[in-house]
């Protein structure tokens, strides 16, 4: 089996030193042109590859970014990856994409791994049960800024990158009210989420603040199982009414949506259905779902410019909010 070419094995066929090799490998002036040929050459004949983990041990840094989403099925956090892989490569950055599966052991374990690789940066989505902060601390400590984005924690001193939750609902809501229904059945993610609450608390502020007499349901799922369950035990309760069911996210959205199929009924004939989206789910539809959008790409762009600032030496912390905009289609 052919053993890796090393440092050291360059240095001893031709008999210079390690550093040396090290210094002519990049092309540092003190080497002569000559030295630097002999070098260059021989370690293009080897195959030679610098060791990662031994270049992150001397510069204290990887040259890559960290993802850590709690799922890879939602298409927000595609087009946020998309978003930052794209401004990366502009300057040489990698970016790796971890899973933590909702799990705050997985996320601890994953935070581990980073901070030992020494990646340059975290962009982060927690999970729904993350409440200690410390370990985002030590990460600071270590040098590794962490931008938290989309599900990010209550905690006010960290960088954060939020979608406009209180301006998406607000123009969910008026889209109901200018419907003209009283019964609105509205479906929101897990209550220890800060974006549940800030959704949630204006969604209801909207609705009550202009009619009175409306009759609204608020139920929570944690995964489109649990939102495609809940629709379908609950949609009887509205049979033969006036209703809408308002989706929090594209995941609630993707549960409610089969449900609804399954009980055989079309928006907006026998309801209205409105949500907070990416922009892609609704569109998989007919008629396409009426949405407040919320645009992983562009937070992707907002997260990515926090980071390099971060990088470069700022050290305050910031909340930045991507406001949304409400796209029309025919599920109202």
């Amino acid at each position: 089996m052919r053993q890796n070419a090393t440092l050291k094995k360059i240095a001893e066929r031709l008999s210079l030193s390690i550093s040396t090799v090290s210094r002519a490998l990049k092309d540092h002036p003190d080497i002569s042109a000559e030295t630097k040929k002999k070098v260059t050459e021989l370690a293009d004949l080897l195959e030679y590859d610098p060791n990662p983990y031994a270049v992150n041990l001397r510069t204290h840094s990887s040259k890559e970014f960290a993802v850590v989403v709690p799922s890879l099925s939602n298409f927000f956090y595609h087009s946020f990856i998309r978003s930052i892989e794209e401004e990366a490569q502009t300057l040489g950055y990698s970016v790796i994409i971890y899973r933590s599966a909702n799990d705050p052991k997985i996320e601890q374990n994953i935070l581990k791994s980073c901070r030992h690789k020494r990646v340059s940066g975290i962009f982060i989505a927690i999970t729904t049960e993350t409440m200690d902060m410390e370990p985002f601390l030590k990460l600071d400590v270590h040098g590794i800024p962490v931008i938290f984005f989309d599900k990010v924690p209550q905690y006010e001193s960290c960088n954060k990158i939020c979608v406009g939750d209180d301006h998406a609902a607000s123009l969910a809501a008026e889209e109901i009210l200018k419907r003209g229904t009283e019964n609105v059945l509205g479906i929101f993610g897990h209550l220890n989420m800060s974006i549940t609450k800030s959704r949630l608390e204006k969604f209801i502020s909207v609705l009550s603040q202009a009619n009175d007499h409306i009759n609204l349901n608020v139920v929570h799922a944690s995964s489109a199982d649990e939102a495609e369950q809940l629709t379908l035990s609950l949609i009887p309760n509205y049979k033969k009414k006036n209703f809408v069911i308002f989706c929090m996210s594209d995941e609630i959205l993707s549960g409610t949506m089969k449900a609804v199929q399954r009980k055989g009924l079309s928006a907006p004939k026998d309801l209205g259905i409105i949500a907070i989206s990416d922009g892609m789910i609704p569109k998989l539809f007919y008629p396409e779902i009426t949405y407040a959008e919320t645009s992983g790409y562009n937070l992707g762009k907002l997260a990515y410019d926090r980071m390099m600032k971060c990088i470069a030496g700022s050290s305050f912390a910031q909340t930045i909010i991507d406001e949304s905009k409400l796209v029309t289609g025919g599920s109202m």
